[in-house]
């Protein structure tokens, strides 16, 4: 075998282990991990130590209301009942033209901060599906850049709206990849049971993934966590389910909680928690003390269930902020989960990078296992001028190189601030 490469990364500090490698990359692929000290290769890098990451991933967005906050009206009280008023009364009027020109600025936002991997929830309420068509013209139009995932989400439920579930089959017809279900915003319990069964039959019918906004209320008898964990059990689907939010876990009673934790654990199931948006919509109208607007991250993670970190909103009805940077769930995490610690901050970068590919099943394809980079996998990866992870989750910064397939495809210039006079 030549020890001749397209590129050579020199000198990258992987994060997790301060020990100095270098990457042979041919064919888009890592050809050599290691020291290449003799190896020649047709451009070279030299990291000078900066800090080696495997892409961001983004589990759980929604590429459809992107950029919308403020359009027509914004969200004065912050709640969810207002946002989702909002929406409705929003996607009405949504053309694909002005879904893809707000997608595709995200998605471009995204790529520049490392995200290589997405999953996009688009609501399929709209009888036209016209966001969905849009998403998914986006998918092949950036699959050089990012793998995107699309999750047909019915918002309005699909019990109580029976016109969600034909949809969602359309939509998997048309090229999405996993459905969704809305339990606790069905009428009632009951129906909410439903909903999880008719989305698990689908996806089990039709090879999808279940992607599930899950118990996103401070109501601790909203208890679908544990229905979610028995039909992934039931259905064999057990990793491709992700429980998104799982709000209702802060208010669970110990005992019962030990009870879910397990049979999470059981299920093989993935909880994606979203704490910028969760921060804000959740504990509203708790009387003080507030509840912290999070999932049990730290306990989940303790009990060896795949936890991951989405951003879920940018600038929408729902959540006015978000800038797409997978630190900045990260940064949240930290002060809401108490995961404040050298180990925990790094355990933190672990749920936007392979936490995040877990819950998306990327498998192989992702390149990145056992925290090691893998000989023969998709050569992508970032640079960062980081110390630790300490200082990615302080400082937020962007990559100074984003690699996709042994290509560089983003790069961000140091910026540099000169203090005048003084």
């Amino acid at each position: 075998m030549t020890n001749t490469y397209e590129l050579i990364i020199r000198n990258a500090r992987l994060a997790g282990s301060g020990g100095r490698l270098d990457l042979g990359i041919r064919d888009g692929r890592f050809a050599a991990i290691g020291q290449l000290a003799a190896a020649e290769a047709e451009a070279v890098i030299d990291a000078e130590g900066m800090l080696l990451l495997p892409p961001f991933t983004e589990p759980h967005v929604h590429l459809d209301t992107t950029l919308t906050a403020g359009n027509p009206v914004w969200n004065e009280s912050g709640t969810l009942a207002e946002g989702i008023s909002i929406w409705t009364a929003r996607k009405a009027a949504l053309t694909k033209e002005d879904v893809i020109a707000r997608a595709e600025r995200t998605i471009r936002m995204y790529i520049g901060y490392g995200v290589l991997h997405l999953r996009s929830m688009v609501d399929i309420g709209d009888p036209k599906l016209t966001a969905l068509e849009a998403v998914l013209e986006l998918k092949e139009r950036y699959r050089e850049q990012i793998d995107i995932q699309v999750t047909a989400f019915p918002q309005d439920g699909i019990v109580s709206c029976p016109d969600n579930e034909q949809r969602m089959e359309e939509a998997l017809r048309m090229g999405a990849d996993g459905v969704s279900a809305v339990p606790h915003l069905e009428r009632t319990r009951e129906d909410g049971v439903l909903s999880l069964q008719k989305a698990f039959r689908l996806a089990q019918r039709q090879q999808a993934y279940v992607h599930v906004f899950c118990d996103e209320t401070d109501d601790e008898a909203s208890r679908f966590l544990e229905v979610c964990a028995s039909l992934a059990i039931e259905t064999g689907l057990l990793s491709r389910v992700t429980a998104a939010h799982a709000n209702a876990a802060a208010y669970y009673n110990e005992p019962y909680f030990q009870k879910i934790v397990g049979l999470v654990k059981q299920s093989g199931l993935s909880i994606v928690a979203c704490p910028l948006i969760n921060s804000v919509m959740q504990g509203r109208y708790d009387a003080y003390p507030k509840g912290r607007g999070i999932t049990r991250i730290k306990e989940f993670v303790r009990t060896g269930v795949n936890v991951a970190l989405a951003h879920d909103d940018i600038r929408t009805p729902f959540y006015p902020l978000g800038t797409g940077n997978p630190l900045d769930a990260a940064h949240m995490a930290a002060h809401l989960a108490h995961m404040s610690g050298r180990s925990e901050l790094q355990e933190l970068i672990g749920m936007i990078t392979a936490g995040g590919a877990a819950a998306m099943n990327l498998g192989n394809a992702y390149g990145f296992s056992g925290g090691a980079f893998v000989e023969g996998a998709p050569a992508s990866f970032l640079l960062f001028d980081a110390e630790d992870a300490g200082d990615l989750i302080r400082n937020r910064p962007s990559p100074r190189y984003v690699v996709r397939s042994g290509r560089v495809i983003a790069e961000t210039l140091p910026a540099v601030t000169k203090i005048v006079g003084g």
